[in-house]
């Protein structure tokens, strides 16, 4: 990103004033290394999104923020249903409530070490991944629907998972207000039997190590310490939250037409919250989110199911469960008050500080988990939300590394097979449907998470806990 664009307000914070048919600033977080990875696109589309009617106060970028459909991967946008805001389609993506969970396993890597092969042969047998991967589960119009509206509590109550691990998930594991009815048949159609899969791209389940701890006192309220083994699984709402987008999209596209709202772009697409259109995606968006919590509780009982097989007496508690890519309301102090917004979340993690009411009550003093996912052969990162946040970024931070190629360059740089087995002599077992999938992903074709973290760390969108370093990793 060009530099001169860019207004210093401090060491991790910069921002374009608003200017021409921008309502609001752009914000930027990140160090000037970082920004400069940054494409240009990035700051043409956060400015692009300052100009909707009814955002409030700016539009955000986090630190691991890259070119996406209308908003950029990494981007924040609340805005005021009192004040004509929108929601977009675009701005909240098609991969609706991608999201990252970890399990605990109460395991050393030492306990690991003699079947780490055999670890990573089943679990790879057991959990179906891959571009349209089916599982075992399929289902009917009538338990899609209950699907739909129960998220991962109708997955628990059909036996995938224990009622403890919905204290640990957003929203208790069940997003209200969503209306089946809202989906379209095809995007149901796709997902009649894709429950309980990985899918392609940058999700993965992988066996992690904690490697490093940096704050023992809230690493210890989250019960991790260095030397444990955890599970960490990043995927989402699979064709349904694809179609969910992909249908939206067209008609919002119209409606914006229809009722002359002045798009910088037309990706931005958009349909004011209070109209019929923007209530309708709403319930099928919320719909979407129910969808990746139930996806994601059923893989977490086939994981479950694989460590049961070699550690029978073994339990796998649910650390945490966060959603991306999603839109949600919630309460924020705006000019001394409170006001409930619609906050926009696209690639970026919901990141409440310590106290906050949502937060379980065991890790309300620590802050809410804040999840973030590396590549393969890369670290992840825990960290927690900060009281700052809330004011930053509308209690916001990143959600991974941020892509700094796309996967057509990948794929001219790297070899899957070459990366496979330069990760295993690293000790890394990489088990995927494809090779090609593990090109597209290479560690290198992502921005440095280490750097991303550390970003988002100084400028206090979120507190670096814990680091973990990956051992096996199961790819699309």
């Amino acid at each position: 990103m060009e530099m001169s664009l860019l207004e210093k307000v401090s060491e991790s914070c910069w921002q374009i004033p608003a200017h021409g048919t921008m309502r609001v600033p752009v914000i930027i977080y990140g160090s000037e290394k970082i920004i400069q990875q940054m494409d240009q696109k990035v700051a043409e589309q956060a400015s692009n999104v300052a100009s909707l009617p009814g955002i409030v106060k700016a539009s955000y970028v986090m630190p691991d923020a890259h070119w996406g459909y209308g908003f950029p991967i990494g981007g924040v946008a609340a805005f005021d249903p009192d004040q004509d805001g929108v929601i977009s389609a675009g701005g909240v993506g098609f991969d609706i409530s991608c999201g990252v969970r970890t399990l605990l396993t109460g395991l050393q890597e030492k306990d690991i070490e003699p079947i780490k092969n055999k670890l990573a042969d089943l679990l790879f047998k057991e959990i179906p991944a891959g571009v349209g991967s089916h599982g075992k589960i399929h289902l009917d119009k009538n338990e899609m629907d209950k699907m739909l509206v129960g998220g991962a509590k109708w997955a628990i109550e059909q036996g995938y998972g224990k009622e403890e691990d919905l204290q640990r998930i957003e929203e208790g594991g069940c997003m209200p207000g969503a209306d089946p009815q809202a989906v379209s048949n095809l995007a149901k159609e796709r997902q009649a039997k894709e429950m309980g899969t990985l899918g392609s791209g940058n999700h993965y389940a992988e066996v992690q190590v904690v490697g490093k701890i940096f704050d023992e006192a809230i690493a210890k309220l989250l019960s991790i310490h260095e030397g444990d083994i955890v599970v960490s699984i990043h995927c989402g709402s699979r064709g349904l939250g694809h179609q969910i987008g992909t249908d939206y999209l067209k008609e919002m596209v119209l409606c914006a037409q229809k009722l002359k709202i002045e798009l910088p772009e037309r990706e931005l697409a958009c349909a004011p919250i209070q109209s019929d259109l923007g209530k309708r995606y709403l319930g099928a968006m919320r719909a979407g989110i129910n969808c990746a919590l139930a996806n994601r509780q059923i893989l977490t009982h086939l994981i479950r199911k694989v460590f049961s097989y070699f550690f029978p007496n073994i339990s796998m508690p649910l650390l945490y469960d966060v959603s991306h890519n999603t839109c949600k309301v919630e309460e924020h102090s705006i000019n001394g008050g409170s006001k409930k917004l619609f906050v926009h979340r696209k690639g970026a993690t919901r990141a409440f500080g310590p106290g906050h009411p949502e937060i379980p009550k065991d890790l309300k003093e620590a802050g809410q988990p804040v999840l973030i996912g590396g590549s393969m052969g890369t670290h992840s990162y825990i960290l927690v939300g900060t009281t700052q946040s809330e004011r930053l970024a509308f209690s916001s931070a990143v959600h991974g590394a941020g892509r700094a190629m796309s996967r057509s360059k990948a794929l001219k740089e790297w070899k899957g097979k070459e990366i496979i087995k330069s990760l295993e002599a690293k000790g890394i077992l990489i088990r995927a449907v494809s090779e090609r999938g593990v090109a597209e992903e290479a560690p290198l074709a992502y921005k440095d998470v280490s750097d991303v973290v550390e970003a988002a760390h100084k400028a206090k969108l979120a507190k670096l806990i814990a680091r973990l370093d990956p051992l096996i990793c199961i790819k699309g």
